[in-house]
């Protein structure tokens, strides 16, 4: 029941289209890995850290785009695409603020701000929900400093309960991995007391 009125709230206060965005540059959001191995370097493939639900696949050379990364689900639905990150070869802001112009004429506005005060990293998110209750997340972003965040344009499309329920199935499998990072959790938060460590002397 509580599933059930979480999907009512989400469906009815998200943008829902018949055809919610699924797909970019060729890629499909809940298509099966195996699909596009041509477009693919395989030798690539690497588990997330942190995330070893999921592992990571970068993009062969596609023309508009510098590169990119897709992730797939290795526990509960091994193989299915769930996110998509991709950079624009053009970094420039003129074309962030181009491309950020058609995907409000497209989805409409967004429904959240991303980005810092500052605008050093302007990012918007929009969030849909299509007809079968997938909830499935686009951040547009533009990153103004060559610094921690690589300078340019990038897009990340997300099947945001499907990297929920990879982390579930990881975690129900691994009981131990959880334990052992609530441990470190717990010998962490023990070890801030010494603040003198934190100070320059």
């Amino acid at each position: 029941m509580v599933f059930l009125a979480v999907a009512a709230l989400l469906f009815f206060s998200s943008p829902c289209l018949s055809q919610a965005p699924k797909q970019v540059a060729g890629f499909v959001l809940g298509d099966n890995i195996s699909v596009y191995k041509e477009k693919l370097d395989m030798r690539s493939a690497l588990p997330i850290r942190y995330q070893e639900y999921l592992t990571e696949v970068e993009i062969n050379r596609i023309e508009g785009y510098k590169s990119g990364l897709i992730a797939y689900a290795t526990c509960k639905n091994p193989g299915m695409i769930v996110r998509i990150k991709l950079k624009y070869a053009d970094s420039s802001k003129k074309f962030y603020e181009q491309l950020l112009k058609r995907f409000k004429q497209q989805f409409g506005e967004p429904t959240e701000w991303r980005g810092d005060p500052f605008h050093v990293m302007i990012s918007w998110k929009w969030s849909f929900v299509d007809p079968k209750l997938n909830l499935i997340s686009i951040i547009l972003q533009h990153n103004t400093l060559d610094e921690d965040e690589k300078m340019g344009n990038s897009l990340k499309m997300t099947l945001t309960e499907q990297v929920g329920e990879e982390r579930r199935c990881y975690v129900k499998k691994h009981p131990q991995s959880q334990e052992d990072k609530e441990k470190s959790n717990k010998r962490r938060e023990k070890s801030v007391g010494n603040w003198e460590r934190y100070l320059p002397q």
